[in-house]
């Protein structure tokens, strides 16, 4: 899927606060090795290598665009060019840090285990994932999809929500970790600017509807869900909306 570093860093800032939220929540670690997987444009990554100055950090992201814009934000850190769902290091990390990423990927009973299997002992995987799949703001997304001429050409985007509850997590890692720890946030987003939520979505979720329709109709696309999510987000008083944001955080430490 192509990214527009544009488009998703125009809410850079609330994208960025649960990715400071993960970091803070990070105990001292005397780390050698850390990757960090969907590092997108870098914003992230540069505090990872302010925080561990001696580490090798490796930016790990599919996206070119990305990647592109990642080297100019974060030059001293080494960017691998990779599908996510493919990485096999050969090396193993002290840490592994992923923010908004991993939800793209299939087959979390799969993957989380493989992913404490990367890392050192003692090492930490620490995940942030958006949990607002059943917001208005994603929901709109797929019905949007479904009740339109475009439906035979998006409708197998059309998917169950991919970031499951807390409890599964720790299911899946309670017997690799030595610690887990495990917690959602709600952060209630104050938005400016017209139907922000729509050009929110147009930076991440709804971009892999966009891609697959062309000019007229995949503008026609857009509107109408730019309509339906207009509503279910009107402005406040003031003129902003309100977006309520659900995230899930895990930070683990492998036995060992």
């Amino acid at each position: 899927m192509a990214w527009d570093p544009q488009q998703y860093l125009k809410f850079s800032g609330h994208r960025l606060r649960p990715a400071v939220d993960l970091l803070m929540r990070i105990p001292e670690l005397p780390a050698k090795r850390i990757a960090d997987l969907g590092a997108g444009a870098g914003n992230v990554t540069k505090l990872l290598k302010e925080r561990w100055p001696d580490a090798t950090v490796v930016a790990v992201e599919g996206s070119a665009e990305m990647v592109a814009a990642g080297r100019k934000a974060a030059p001293d850190v080494e960017w691998v060019q990779a599908d996510l769902g493919r990485w096999h290091p050969a090396q193993k990390f002290d840490l592994i840090y992923s923010n908004a990423a991993l939800h793209w990927l299939p087959d979390h009973a799969q993957l989380f285990p493989a992913l404490m299997q990367r890392l050192s002992a003692g090492g930490m995987l620490t995940v942030q994932m958006p949990r607002n799949f059943t917001a208005p703001s994603h929901l709109l997304i797929a019905e949007t999809a479904l009740n339109g001429r475009w439906r035979s050409k998006v409708e197998h985007l059309v998917t169950p929500p991919p970031v499951e509850g807390p409890a599964f997590y720790h299911d899946l890692l309670a017997r690799l970790s030595q610690n887990i720890d495990i917690w959602e946030t709600e952060y209630l987003q104050v938005l400016e600017g017209d139907n922000p939520v729509k050009e929110w979505t147009k930076g991440t979720w709804l971009t892999r509807y966009l891609e697959v329709l062309q000019g007229e109709e995949r503008a026609a696309f857009e509107a109408a869900y730019g309509e339906r999510v207009a509503r279910a987000y009107p402005k406040n008083s003031a003129g902003q909306t309100l977006f309520p944001f659900r995230r899930l955080f895990i930070v683990a430490q492998r036995k060992g």
